[in-house]
């Protein structure tokens, strides 16, 4: 049994999290500000879900809040943190920028500084598939350089793995990385197209396909997402004795450094995903077909090998699967 902070908890994948460490027994510490980027109240609803559950409890604070943030790493002694709390979304990171400097930029030194004093015995922490960028060669790579990010998001989360590799070498604290590709599933976030597309699709209204439906990614169930986060953060991360600054390999380092990528290891263009939403909900869709984003790329795909010969995931949810489980969340908890 370890005591766990989890940030993020009343997030879409943080509260998965959360809830399957306290299904094992560990002792789970819940951090959230619970803020309006979008509803609060499912912020709430999944809090809800796990008050109540031994070991469970839970702290309302802001990352960027530096003084609060000293006095819960003071308050309690945790084994490990996993840190999932950020800001997210590509295209909200054009429209305000300045919450993601206070939140992932602030907040994960806040993290870092709160690990480093407090003997946390390791730190796994979320990154995105958004770092590769520009990088065209598919499936993206662990071992590949991700210098040109095309979003504000994706370079806050380069940022952050670099911080961690800093403290990593610094003061000997073990560090990993989890670059999350497309998660979905039941509690998923409203600002994600599947949730979306759902929304809209029941209420018979059109829906926008970016990049005329040729989009492809990686889309992962949160229930798989879930079991590798923790499998990860089992697995502390060690110094890589074969590392060599003359060929250094982004993912490992001499310090006890370690960046994976966490995905379902398989590309699915939007247009099928739309096909197996529609049939979920048993009605199709109205499409209005739309150019690329700003801040998007084509198409992502996960080399997770590194993370299966790790820790022995595999992700084992297909989309028909995973997306009639969030069909039926989304039906009962919004009475549709």
């Amino acid at each position: 049994m370890s005591h766990t902070l989890v940030t993020g908890a009343a997030g879409f994948i943080g509260y998965h999290v959360a809830r399957l460490l306290l299904e094992r027994g560990d002792q789970v510490v819940g951090l959230d500000n619970l803020n309006d980027y979008y509803d609060p109240e499912l912020k709430k609803a999944r809090i809800a879900q796990l008050d109540g559950m031994p070991g469970w409890n839970f702290e309302r604070l802001d990352l960027a809040d530096s003084e609060g943030m000293a006095r819960l790493f003071e308050t309690h002694a945790f084994d490990r943190v996993i840190h999932l709390a950020a800001q997210a979304g590509v295209r909200y990171s054009i429209e305000n920028p300045l919450a993601y400097g206070a939140s992932n930029l602030v907040g994960f030194l806040n993290i870092l500084e709160g690990c480093r004093h407090h003997e946390v015995q390791h730190l796994t922490y979320a990154s995105t598939s958004s770092v590769y960028g520009a990088n065209e060669v598919l499936p993206y790579s662990v071992s590949h350089n991700v210098d040109h990010p095309v979003s504000l998001y994706a370079a806050t989360k380069k940022a952050n793995e670099l911080m961690a590799h800093s403290y990593s070498h610094l003061y000997g604290l073990p560090t990993t990385g989890l670059r999350f590709f497309t998660v979905y599933g039941p509690w998923g976030r409203p600002d994600m197209a599947y949730f979306k597309f759902t929304e809209a699709i029941l209420a018979g209204r059109p829906i926008d396909v970016y990049n005329h439906g040729r989009m492809r990614r990686d889309f992962t169930y949160v229930g798989d997402i879930a079991e590798g986060v923790v499998r990860a953060s089992d697995l502390v991360a060690k110094p890589d004795p074969e590392w060599t600054g003359e060929a250094p390999d982004p993912s490992t380092s001499y310090a006890p450094f370690r960046v994976y990528n966490i995905g379902n290891n398989e590309s699915v263009e939007l247009l099928r995903f739309i096909e197996v939403l529609e049939a979920a909900l048993g009605k199709k869709a109205e499409l209005n077909m739309l150019p690329m984003q700003s801040g998007d790329v084509p198409a992502t795909a996960a080399d997770i090998e590194a993370l299966a010969r790790d820790t022995g995931f595999r992700p084992h949810t297909p989309i028909e699967e995973g997306l009639a489980r969030f069909v039926d969340w989304y039906r009962e908890f919004y009475g549709v």
